[in-house]
Protein backbone atom coordinates (compact mmCIF):
# COMPACT_ATOMS: atom_id res chain seq x y z
CA UNK A 1 0.00 0.00 0.00
CA UNK A 2 2.71 2.08 0.88
CA UNK A 3 3.56 2.66 -3.31
CA UNK A 4 -0.04 4.29 -3.59
CA UNK A 5 1.36 6.94 -1.51
CA UNK A 6 5.06 7.43 -3.31
CA UNK A 7 3.19 6.93 -6.84
CA UNK A 8 1.04 9.87 -5.89
CA UNK A 9 2.85 12.06 -4.44
CA UNK A 10 4.92 11.69 -7.91
CA UNK A 11 2.08 12.82 -9.74
CA UNK A 12 1.10 15.24 -6.99
CA UNK A 13 4.10 17.43 -5.68
CA UNK A 14 2.24 20.37 -4.79
CA UNK A 15 0.08 18.62 -2.18
CA UNK A 16 0.48 20.70 1.03
CA UNK A 17 -2.35 19.07 3.15
CA UNK A 18 -4.78 15.26 3.42
CA UNK A 19 -8.10 15.19 4.85
CA UNK A 20 -8.80 12.07 6.74
CA UNK A 21 -12.41 10.81 6.89
CA UNK A 22 -14.65 7.54 7.90
CA UNK A 23 -18.20 7.11 7.66
CA UNK A 24 -20.30 6.98 10.54
CA UNK A 25 -23.50 4.82 11.33
CA UNK A 26 -25.38 7.99 10.07
CA UNK A 27 -23.71 8.43 6.69
CA UNK A 28 -21.71 11.13 8.01
CA UNK A 29 -18.31 11.71 6.81
CA UNK A 30 -16.04 12.69 10.55
CA UNK A 31 -12.24 13.29 10.28
CA UNK A 32 -9.49 15.81 10.40
CA UNK A 33 -7.07 17.29 8.34
CA UNK A 34 -3.35 16.69 8.46
CA UNK A 35 0.03 17.44 7.04
CA UNK A 36 1.28 15.55 3.80
CA UNK A 37 4.79 14.37 5.78
CA UNK A 38 2.00 12.18 7.63
CA UNK A 39 0.71 10.25 5.40
CA UNK A 40 3.51 7.87 4.80
CA UNK A 41 3.46 7.33 8.47
CA UNK A 42 -0.77 6.43 8.09
CA UNK A 43 -0.55 3.64 5.83
CA UNK A 44 2.21 2.13 7.41
CA UNK A 45 1.62 2.18 11.52
CA UNK A 46 -2.29 3.15 10.81
CA UNK A 47 -3.74 6.59 13.29
CA UNK A 48 -5.45 6.45 16.41
CA UNK A 49 -8.68 7.86 16.69
CA UNK A 50 -11.30 8.20 19.02
CA UNK A 51 -13.72 5.14 18.53
CA UNK A 52 -17.08 7.47 20.09
CA UNK A 53 -16.55 8.94 16.50
CA UNK A 54 -19.00 5.96 15.59
CA UNK A 55 -20.95 7.04 18.64
CA UNK A 56 -22.56 9.86 17.33
CA UNK A 57 -25.50 11.22 16.84
CA UNK A 58 -26.37 12.98 13.06
CA UNK A 59 -25.89 15.84 15.15
CA UNK A 60 -22.30 15.04 16.20
CA UNK A 61 -23.82 14.58 20.31
CA UNK A 62 -22.58 11.64 22.12
CA UNK A 63 -24.79 8.72 22.16
CA UNK A 64 -23.60 6.91 25.20
CA UNK A 65 -26.05 3.96 25.49
CA UNK A 66 -24.04 3.05 22.26
CA UNK A 67 -21.08 1.90 25.00
CA UNK A 68 -18.75 3.57 22.75
CA UNK A 69 -17.80 6.62 24.62
CA UNK A 70 -17.84 6.51 28.35
CA UNK A 71 -17.77 2.59 29.20
CA UNK A 72 -14.52 2.51 26.99
CA UNK A 73 -13.61 5.68 28.81
CA UNK A 74 -13.20 7.23 25.49
CA UNK A 75 -10.45 4.94 24.10
CA UNK A 76 -8.73 4.93 20.80
CA UNK A 77 -8.86 2.64 18.28
CA UNK A 78 -7.01 2.42 14.93
CA UNK A 79 -8.06 3.49 11.84
CA UNK A 80 -6.50 2.64 8.07
CA UNK A 81 -6.81 3.89 4.98
CA UNK A 82 -9.20 2.17 2.10
CA UNK A 83 -6.96 1.41 -0.44
CA UNK A 84 -7.36 3.21 -3.82
CA UNK A 85 -8.90 6.43 -2.11
CA UNK A 86 -6.37 8.32 -2.23
CA UNK A 87 -6.83 11.24 -4.92
CA UNK A 88 -7.18 15.31 -5.02
CA UNK A 89 -10.44 16.84 -3.39
CA UNK A 90 -9.81 19.75 -6.68
CA UNK A 91 -12.73 21.88 -5.00
CA UNK A 92 -10.45 23.08 -1.90
CA UNK A 93 -8.38 26.29 -2.77
CA UNK A 94 -4.71 25.21 -0.82
CA UNK A 95 -3.56 22.07 -2.65
CA UNK A 96 -4.95 19.12 -0.73
CA UNK A 97 -5.65 15.33 -0.84
CA UNK A 98 -8.28 13.16 1.03
CA UNK A 99 -8.16 9.25 1.99
CA UNK A 100 -10.69 7.42 3.21
CA UNK A 101 -10.52 5.36 6.56
CA UNK A 102 -11.94 2.43 7.87
CA UNK A 103 -11.34 1.88 11.86
CA UNK A 104 -10.21 -1.59 13.78
CA UNK A 105 -9.86 -2.72 16.80
CA UNK A 106 -6.22 -2.47 18.74
CA UNK A 107 -5.52 -6.36 17.79
CA UNK A 108 -6.44 -5.84 14.55
CA UNK A 109 -10.14 -6.94 14.28
CA UNK A 110 -12.75 -4.87 12.04
CA UNK A 111 -14.49 -2.32 14.59
CA UNK A 112 -18.01 -3.68 14.80
CA UNK A 113 -19.24 0.01 14.73
CA UNK A 114 -17.84 0.71 10.80
CA UNK A 115 -20.43 0.50 8.43
CA UNK A 116 -18.06 -0.40 5.81
CA UNK A 117 -17.66 -3.06 7.27
CA UNK A 118 -20.70 -4.15 7.50
CA UNK A 119 -21.12 -4.09 3.82
CA UNK A 120 -17.72 -5.88 3.63
CA UNK A 121 -18.86 -9.51 5.36
CA UNK A 122 -22.30 -9.30 3.50
CA UNK A 123 -20.55 -9.31 0.64
CA UNK A 124 -18.34 -12.11 1.47
CA UNK A 125 -20.90 -14.22 2.72
CA UNK A 126 -22.28 -13.86 -1.21
CA UNK A 127 -18.87 -14.92 -2.33
CA UNK A 128 -18.70 -17.97 0.15
CA UNK A 129 -21.73 -19.20 -2.39
CA UNK A 130 -19.94 -18.37 -5.78
CA UNK A 131 -21.94 -15.18 -6.21
CA UNK A 132 -19.92 -11.68 -7.23
CA UNK A 133 -22.43 -8.95 -6.11
CA UNK A 134 -22.61 -5.86 -9.11
CA UNK A 135 -23.62 -2.42 -7.64
CA UNK A 136 -24.44 0.97 -9.27
CA UNK A 137 -25.71 3.86 -7.13
CA UNK A 138 -28.21 6.27 -8.26
CA UNK A 139 -28.48 9.54 -6.81
CA UNK A 140 -31.14 11.88 -6.36
CA UNK A 141 -30.27 15.43 -4.96
CA UNK A 142 -31.11 19.20 -4.52
CA UNK A 143 -29.10 21.98 -5.10
CA UNK A 144 -29.88 25.40 -3.29
CA UNK A 145 -28.84 28.49 -3.31
CA UNK A 146 -26.62 29.11 -0.02
CA UNK A 147 -28.25 32.65 0.78
CA UNK A 148 -32.19 31.13 1.26
CA UNK A 149 -31.92 27.62 0.84
CA UNK A 150 -34.24 27.94 -2.13
CA UNK A 151 -33.76 25.45 -4.94
CA UNK A 152 -31.02 26.91 -7.74
CA UNK A 153 -31.58 27.93 -11.25
CA UNK A 154 -34.69 30.30 -12.47
CA UNK A 155 -38.09 28.31 -12.11
CA UNK A 156 -38.92 29.03 -8.47
CA UNK A 157 -40.39 26.45 -5.96
CA UNK A 158 -43.53 28.51 -5.90
CA UNK A 159 -43.89 29.10 -9.87
CA UNK A 160 -46.30 26.02 -10.66
CA UNK A 161 -43.93 24.47 -12.90
CA UNK A 162 -41.97 21.14 -13.24
CA UNK A 163 -40.07 21.14 -16.04
CA UNK A 164 -38.86 17.36 -15.70
CA UNK A 165 -35.86 16.50 -17.34
CA UNK A 166 -35.36 19.94 -18.42
CA UNK A 167 -32.42 20.51 -20.42
CA UNK A 168 -32.75 24.05 -19.81
CA UNK A 169 -32.19 23.18 -16.29
CA UNK A 170 -28.90 21.29 -16.85
CA UNK A 171 -27.66 24.18 -19.08
CA UNK A 172 -28.17 26.76 -16.37
CA UNK A 173 -26.18 24.95 -13.89
CA UNK A 174 -23.54 23.55 -16.48
CA UNK A 175 -20.66 25.45 -14.63
CA UNK A 176 -21.09 23.38 -11.47
CA UNK A 177 -21.64 20.17 -13.12
CA UNK A 178 -18.93 20.87 -15.52
CA UNK A 179 -16.51 21.05 -12.47
CA UNK A 180 -18.28 18.23 -10.88
CA UNK A 181 -17.46 15.78 -13.65
CA UNK A 182 -13.54 17.13 -13.96
CA UNK A 183 -13.29 16.25 -10.57
CA UNK A 184 -14.81 13.22 -10.69
CA UNK A 185 -12.30 12.40 -13.20
CA UNK A 186 -9.48 13.74 -10.79
CA UNK A 187 -10.72 11.37 -8.04
CA UNK A 188 -11.45 7.92 -10.98
CA UNK A 189 -15.03 8.07 -9.97
CA UNK A 190 -17.17 6.96 -12.99
CA UNK A 191 -20.00 9.15 -12.87
CA UNK A 192 -22.65 8.86 -15.83
CA UNK A 193 -25.71 10.44 -16.82
CA UNK A 194 -26.94 13.57 -15.05
CA UNK A 195 -30.45 14.54 -15.45
CA UNK A 196 -32.71 16.98 -14.08
CA UNK A 197 -35.68 15.47 -11.95
CA UNK A 198 -38.63 15.94 -11.24
CA UNK A 199 -38.59 19.20 -8.96
CA UNK A 200 -37.06 22.64 -9.21
CA UNK A 201 -33.53 22.32 -7.89
CA UNK A 202 -33.71 17.90 -8.52
CA UNK A 203 -30.89 16.21 -10.17
CA UNK A 204 -29.91 13.01 -9.99
CA UNK A 205 -26.38 11.32 -11.23
CA UNK A 206 -25.77 7.80 -12.11
CA UNK A 207 -22.06 6.22 -11.21
CA UNK A 208 -21.23 3.13 -13.16
CA UNK A 209 -21.83 -0.70 -12.19
CA UNK A 210 -18.94 -2.44 -10.19
CA UNK A 211 -18.33 -5.97 -10.10
CA UNK A 212 -16.84 -4.94 -6.53
CA UNK A 213 -19.83 -3.59 -4.54
CA UNK A 214 -17.89 -2.52 -1.67
CA UNK A 215 -15.76 -0.07 -4.35
CA UNK A 216 -19.01 1.39 -6.00
CA UNK A 217 -20.12 2.63 -2.56
CA UNK A 218 -16.64 4.02 -1.42
CA UNK A 219 -16.81 5.84 -4.51
CA UNK A 220 -20.83 7.05 -4.00
CA UNK A 221 -19.55 8.43 -0.35
CA UNK A 222 -16.63 10.18 -2.27
CA UNK A 223 -19.28 11.52 -4.81
CA UNK A 224 -21.34 13.12 -2.22
CA UNK A 225 -18.26 14.70 -0.47
CA UNK A 226 -17.34 15.94 -3.80
CA UNK A 227 -20.74 17.41 -4.94
CA UNK A 228 -21.30 19.73 -2.12
CA UNK A 229 -17.69 20.57 -2.31
CA UNK A 230 -17.83 21.61 -5.74
CA UNK A 231 -21.19 23.44 -5.34
CA UNK A 232 -20.12 24.86 -1.96
CA UNK A 233 -17.41 27.07 -4.44
CA UNK A 234 -20.69 28.64 -6.22
CA UNK A 235 -22.37 29.69 -3.47
CA UNK A 236 -24.81 26.59 -3.73
CA UNK A 237 -26.02 23.73 -1.13
CA UNK A 238 -25.89 20.28 -2.34
CA UNK A 239 -28.31 18.50 -0.13
CA UNK A 240 -29.28 14.46 0.27
CA UNK A 241 -32.11 15.47 2.64
CA UNK A 242 -35.26 12.75 1.83
CA UNK A 243 -37.49 15.62 1.57
CA UNK A 244 -36.67 18.82 1.76
CA UNK A 245 -40.08 20.55 0.45
CA UNK A 246 -43.54 19.42 1.46
CA UNK A 247 -45.06 20.26 -1.88
CA UNK A 248 -41.76 19.12 -4.08
CA UNK A 249 -40.55 15.69 -4.46
CA UNK A 250 -38.27 13.83 -2.65
CA UNK A 251 -34.70 12.22 -2.63
CA UNK A 252 -34.20 8.67 -3.32
CA UNK A 253 -30.86 6.59 -3.27
CA UNK A 254 -32.01 3.31 -5.94
CA UNK A 255 -29.39 0.79 -5.92
CA UNK A 256 -29.18 -1.37 -9.00
CA UNK A 257 -27.43 -4.98 -8.15
CA UNK A 258 -26.93 -8.65 -9.79
CA UNK A 259 -24.73 -11.06 -8.96
CA UNK A 260 -22.25 -12.66 -10.93
CA UNK A 261 -21.40 -16.34 -11.01
CA UNK A 262 -17.26 -16.60 -10.11
CA UNK A 263 -16.39 -14.98 -6.88
CA UNK A 264 -12.62 -14.91 -7.50
CA UNK A 265 -11.51 -12.24 -9.45
CA UNK A 266 -12.94 -8.81 -10.40
CA UNK A 267 -14.23 -9.40 -14.14
CA UNK A 268 -14.96 -12.71 -13.66
CA UNK A 269 -18.27 -14.23 -14.50
CA UNK A 270 -21.16 -14.01 -16.27
CA UNK A 271 -24.33 -12.20 -14.89
CA UNK A 272 -26.61 -15.10 -13.06
CA UNK A 273 -30.08 -13.04 -13.45
CA UNK A 274 -29.80 -12.39 -17.60
CA UNK A 275 -32.26 -14.36 -18.95
CA UNK A 276 -34.33 -13.25 -22.09
CA UNK A 277 -37.71 -13.36 -19.64
CA UNK A 278 -38.07 -9.78 -18.43
CA UNK A 279 -38.59 -11.26 -15.22
CA UNK A 280 -35.31 -12.61 -14.96
CA UNK A 281 -34.02 -15.88 -13.70
CA UNK A 282 -35.60 -17.97 -11.08
CA UNK A 283 -32.08 -16.81 -8.90
CA UNK A 284 -33.42 -13.14 -9.70
CA UNK A 285 -37.11 -13.84 -8.14
CA UNK A 286 -35.84 -15.35 -5.28
CA UNK A 287 -33.23 -12.54 -4.63
CA UNK A 288 -36.81 -10.39 -5.43
CA UNK A 289 -38.54 -12.67 -2.52
CA UNK A 290 -35.74 -12.18 -0.10
CA UNK A 291 -35.91 -8.46 -0.09
CA UNK A 292 -39.71 -8.03 -0.10
CA UNK A 293 -39.65 -10.53 2.90
CA UNK A 294 -37.09 -8.40 4.29
CA UNK A 295 -37.99 -4.89 3.88
CA UNK A 296 -40.41 -3.22 6.56
CA UNK A 297 -38.10 -5.16 9.40
CA UNK A 298 -35.24 -3.05 7.75
CA UNK A 299 -36.90 0.21 6.75
CA UNK A 300 -35.15 2.32 9.02
CA UNK A 301 -31.57 1.42 7.39
CA UNK A 302 -33.06 2.76 4.37
CA UNK A 303 -35.37 5.40 6.05
CA UNK A 304 -32.95 6.21 8.84
CA UNK A 305 -33.83 10.11 9.93
CA UNK A 306 -37.66 11.86 11.17
CA UNK A 307 -37.50 13.94 7.79
CA UNK A 308 -36.95 10.24 5.55
CA UNK A 309 -40.52 9.19 6.34
CA UNK A 310 -42.03 12.47 4.83
CA UNK A 311 -41.26 11.26 1.30
CA UNK A 312 -43.36 8.13 0.96
CA UNK A 313 -46.28 9.38 -0.32
CA UNK A 314 -48.69 7.81 -3.34
CA UNK A 315 -47.56 8.49 -6.57
CA UNK A 316 -44.62 10.66 -5.48
CA UNK A 317 -42.21 8.24 -7.38
CA UNK A 318 -41.23 7.22 -3.94
CA UNK A 319 -42.21 3.61 -3.27
CA UNK A 320 -45.19 2.83 -0.46
CA UNK A 321 -45.16 -1.05 -0.06
CA UNK A 322 -42.78 -3.98 -0.49
CA UNK A 323 -43.69 -4.55 -4.41
CA UNK A 324 -41.55 -5.74 -7.51
CA UNK A 325 -42.45 -5.48 -11.22
CA UNK A 326 -41.18 -4.74 -14.29
CA UNK A 327 -40.46 -1.84 -16.19
CA UNK A 328 -42.38 0.02 -13.46
CA UNK A 329 -41.66 2.78 -11.44
CA UNK A 330 -45.06 2.43 -9.09
CA UNK A 331 -42.97 -0.84 -7.09
CA UNK A 332 -40.30 -0.58 -4.90
CA UNK A 333 -38.24 -3.73 -6.28
CA UNK A 334 -38.05 -2.63 -10.21
CA UNK A 335 -36.45 -4.86 -12.59
CA UNK A 336 -35.46 -2.30 -15.95
CA UNK A 337 -35.73 -3.16 -19.59
CA UNK A 338 -33.14 -3.79 -21.39
CA UNK A 339 -30.56 -6.49 -23.21
CA UNK A 340 -30.58 -10.06 -21.06
CA UNK A 341 -26.95 -9.54 -20.04
CA UNK A 342 -27.85 -6.30 -18.30
CA UNK A 343 -30.72 -7.94 -16.32
CA UNK A 344 -30.77 -6.44 -12.60
CA UNK A 345 -32.64 -5.29 -9.56
CA UNK A 346 -33.44 -1.59 -9.11
CA UNK A 347 -34.15 -1.37 -5.26
CA UNK A 348 -35.93 1.79 -5.02
CA UNK A 349 -36.98 2.71 -1.61
CA UNK A 350 -33.79 4.13 0.16
CA UNK A 351 -33.88 7.61 0.52
CA UNK A 352 -30.87 10.10 -0.41
CA UNK A 353 -30.36 10.24 3.20
CA UNK A 354 -29.63 6.50 3.84
CA UNK A 355 -26.15 5.11 4.70
CA UNK A 356 -24.85 3.78 1.65
CA UNK A 357 -22.98 1.11 2.92
CA UNK A 358 -25.72 -0.13 5.53
CA UNK A 359 -28.41 0.31 2.39
CA UNK A 360 -26.08 -1.62 0.07
CA UNK A 361 -25.14 -4.68 2.91
CA UNK A 362 -29.22 -4.90 4.11
CA UNK A 363 -29.98 -5.41 0.30
CA UNK A 364 -27.21 -7.57 -0.23
CA UNK A 365 -28.15 -9.72 3.07
CA UNK A 366 -31.78 -9.90 1.99
CA UNK A 367 -30.94 -11.14 -1.51
CA UNK A 368 -28.72 -13.62 0.06
CA UNK A 369 -31.51 -14.90 2.28
CA UNK A 370 -34.42 -14.96 -0.57
CA UNK A 371 -31.98 -17.16 -2.39
CA UNK A 372 -31.03 -19.66 0.75
CA UNK A 373 -34.84 -19.94 1.31
CA UNK A 374 -35.91 -19.59 -2.10
CA UNK A 375 -38.08 -17.27 -1.10
CA UNK A 376 -41.42 -17.03 -4.21
CA UNK A 377 -42.06 -12.76 -4.36
CA UNK A 378 -45.48 -13.83 -5.69
CA UNK A 379 -47.13 -11.98 -9.05
CA UNK A 380 -44.99 -8.74 -10.24
CA UNK A 381 -47.44 -5.36 -10.42
CA UNK A 382 -48.40 -4.10 -13.40
CA UNK A 383 -49.86 -0.92 -14.03
CA UNK A 384 -50.66 1.39 -11.06
CA UNK A 385 -48.72 -0.19 -8.05
CA UNK A 386 -49.57 2.70 -5.86
CA UNK A 387 -53.39 1.69 -6.39
CA UNK A 388 -52.76 -2.22 -5.37
CA UNK A 389 -50.18 -1.27 -2.64
CA UNK A 390 -51.14 -2.75 0.88
CA UNK A 391 -52.21 0.93 1.78
CA UNK A 392 -53.78 2.32 -0.39
CA UNK A 393 -57.45 3.51 0.28
CA UNK A 394 -58.92 0.25 -0.46
CA UNK A 395 -55.82 -2.23 0.52
CA UNK A 396 -56.04 -2.21 3.92
CA UNK A 397 -53.38 -1.24 6.70
CA UNK A 398 -49.96 -0.43 5.04
CA UNK A 399 -47.40 -3.10 5.79
CA UNK A 400 -44.05 -0.73 5.95
CA UNK A 401 -43.97 0.81 9.29
CA UNK A 402 -45.21 4.61 8.75
CA UNK A 403 -43.39 6.17 11.66
CA UNK A 404 -39.66 6.51 12.36
CA UNK A 405 -40.65 5.14 16.61
CA UNK A 406 -42.31 2.33 14.89
CA UNK A 407 -39.46 2.04 12.18
CA UNK A 408 -37.19 1.47 15.45
CA UNK A 409 -39.29 -0.72 17.12
CA UNK A 410 -39.70 -2.91 14.21
CA UNK A 411 -35.81 -3.10 13.70
CA UNK A 412 -35.14 -3.90 16.82
CA UNK A 413 -37.40 -7.08 17.49
CA UNK A 414 -35.15 -7.86 13.55
CA UNK A 415 -33.40 -11.38 13.39
CA UNK A 416 -32.53 -10.57 10.23
CA UNK A 417 -30.97 -7.26 11.11
CA UNK A 418 -28.89 -8.75 13.47
CA UNK A 419 -27.35 -11.47 11.84
CA UNK A 420 -27.03 -9.00 8.40
CA UNK A 421 -25.47 -5.90 9.92
CA UNK A 422 -24.07 -7.98 13.17
CA UNK A 423 -25.42 -7.47 16.72
CA UNK A 424 -22.59 -5.55 17.54
CA UNK A 425 -23.87 -2.74 14.85
CA UNK A 426 -27.22 -2.77 15.44
CA UNK A 427 -26.68 -1.93 19.17
CA UNK A 428 -24.91 0.93 18.21
CA UNK A 429 -27.18 2.13 15.22
CA UNK A 430 -30.72 1.89 17.75
CA UNK A 431 -28.74 3.63 20.14
CA UNK A 432 -28.16 6.14 17.90
CA UNK A 433 -31.45 6.55 16.42
CA UNK A 434 -33.19 6.15 19.89
CA UNK A 435 -31.50 9.45 20.86
CA UNK A 436 -32.17 11.31 17.93
CA UNK A 437 -36.02 10.10 17.56
CA UNK A 438 -36.47 11.05 21.08
CA UNK A 439 -34.78 15.01 20.46
CA UNK A 440 -36.80 15.64 17.30
CA UNK A 441 -40.14 14.06 19.03
CA UNK A 442 -39.70 16.80 21.53
CA UNK A 443 -38.99 19.75 19.65
CA UNK A 444 -42.09 22.24 19.69
CA UNK A 445 -42.10 23.57 15.61
CA UNK A 446 -43.61 26.47 13.95
CA UNK A 447 -46.39 24.19 13.29
CA UNK A 448 -47.17 22.89 16.47
CA UNK A 449 -47.91 26.65 17.40
CA UNK A 450 -49.60 27.86 14.37
CA UNK A 451 -51.72 24.54 14.92
CA UNK A 452 -52.51 24.70 18.93
CA UNK A 453 -51.21 27.95 19.95
CA UNK A 454 -54.61 29.61 20.45
CA UNK A 455 -56.93 26.99 19.48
Amino acid sequence: MIDEVKEFLTRNPDIEAVQLFITDPSGVARGKTASIGELERLYLQGRPVAGSILGLDITGTDVDATGLVWDTGDADLICRPVPGTLARAPWLTRPTAQIMLSMYTLSAEPAPADPRHVLARAMSRLQARGMRPVLAVELEFYVLREADATPAGSIARDSGRIDAYSLARLEELAPVFDEVYAAARAQGIPAETLMSEYAPGQFEITLAHRDDALRAVDEAVMFKRLLRGVAARHGLIVTFMAKPFADLAGSGMHLHVSLADGAAASGAGQNLFASEDPSGTPLLRHAIGGLKATMAESLLVFAPNGNSYRRFRSQSYAPIAASWGVNNRSVSLRIPVGPPASRHVEHRIAGADANPYLAAATVLAGIERGIAQKLDPGPPVTGNGYQQSVGAPSAGARELPQTWQEAIDRAAGSEFLKDALGEGFLKVFLAIKRQECDRFSAEVTELDRAWYLRS
